[in-house]
């Protein structure tokens, strides 16, 4: 007989909660019952599913009474505040905020990648940063044949990153430009229309922002391997959604150009765009509403014999943050990782 999972999402109505809704219907994901949980501000209001209207619910909780699986998307803050009552209630948290991602006690999963890694979980997975998740997924099949030494990444990072009101926000600073008055800017310290300015996330004392060490942590944790070198410069670009990262590996020795292509072709999660003529590679644009991370203009890195360079575009909200979480639930309920399945 088959299993179906009473799932709560927290943050349903948000960016990520409403795609990851959007999923759970899309993937056929076997619900028995679903909870869609936010803010007071937000209970109340009616959301539709598998042809039913659901009423968002304020947290509490009571709420997490009968969960088998929470997809949290709320922020850092509110993932804490709640963390131990999901535990607590027999439910698998899986947080797509920064607040677990580098205890060593929670697993940080990428299907793909480390799939094995949601085994050892202890009520809770984390999902990675969205920038960390796109590269990991794009690089991981060269990682697999010849193991990487060193990454260099800089990445331009959509609006959607930083929520449904950023991108809103953007759009009325288009309009204000364009009018010639002064654009809005509430959402980013600066205005993002127009224009572009590094990752306004607190820098170290090392002069690297908090974005930019999650991408060189995470990967570490990821891949297994806490010594990788890695270098990232984050900055926050005018475009509505979806992520797109330059990438520069180093190698121990020379990665030929055509077997990293092969290796992208035959990848899950990766599709390769490339059209040399035309200077036809991944961009945004393209990327936004797939699942797949396009990856393309691979090339050899002509002061480096043992690099490559390769350009990336995936849809943050999707791959980036959703999906993957979506991912992680399928992982766990196929492999029978998950502690209280209901029987049907």
């Amino acid at each position: 007989m088959s299993n179906s999972y009473n799932v709560a999402i927290l943050g349903a109505t948000g960016a990520v909660g409403t795609e990851l809704l959007q999923l759970l219907e899309e993937r056929s994901f076997p619900v028995k019952s679903l909870k869609l949980l936010a803010s007071e501000r937000s209970a109340g209001s009616q959301v539709s599913f598998k042809g039913d209207t659901i009423t968002v619910e304020a947290v509490s909780k009571k709420a997490f009474e009968g969960v088998d699986i929470v997809l949290a998307s709320a922020g850092g803050g509110i993932s804490k505040q709640w963390a131990k009552d999901i535990v607590d209630a027999g439910a698998l948290m899986i947080d797509n905020s920064s607040a677990f991602r580098m205890d060593d006690a929670v697993p940080l999963v990428v299907p793909e990648v480390n799939p094995a890694a949601a085994e050892a979980h202890r009520g809770i997975i984390a999902n990675p940063n969205c920038t960390t998740i796109l590269m990991s997924v794009a690089i991981w099949p060269l990682h697999q044949i010849q193991a990487i030494e060193r990454i260099i990444v800089a990445t331009y990072q959509s609006a959607s990153g930083a929520g449904a009101r950023a991108m809103e926000e953007v759009k009325q600073q288009t309009k204000a430009i364009l009018a010639g008055e002064t654009p809005p800017t509430e959402s980013f310290p600066y205005p993002l229309a127009f224009n572009l300015f590094p990752h306004n996330t607190p820098l170290n004392e090392q002069g690297y922002c908090e974005e930019e060490m999650k991408m060189v942590n995470e990967t570490r944790k990821i891949f297994g391997a806490p010594d990788l070198r890695i270098s990232a410069t984050c900055i926050r670009v005018p475009v509505l959604r979806a992520h797109s990262e330059a990438v520069n590996l180093e190698f121990e020795q020379s990665f030929e150009v055509g077997r990293a292509r092969e290796a992208i072709q035959s990848a899950s999660g990766v599709k390769l765009v490339e059209d040399w003529q035309a200077n036809y590679f991944p961009m945004p644009i393209d990327a936004s509403g797939r699942d797949e991370v396009l990856v393309g203009r691979i090339r050899q890195d002509i002061s480096n014999p043992q690099g490559l360079e390769l350009w990336l575009s995936g849809d943050q909200i999707r791959k980036g943050a959703a999906l993957n979480a979506v991912q992680i639930a399928e992982l766990v309920v196929a492999k029978r990782w998950l502690r209280s399945p209901v029987a049907v």
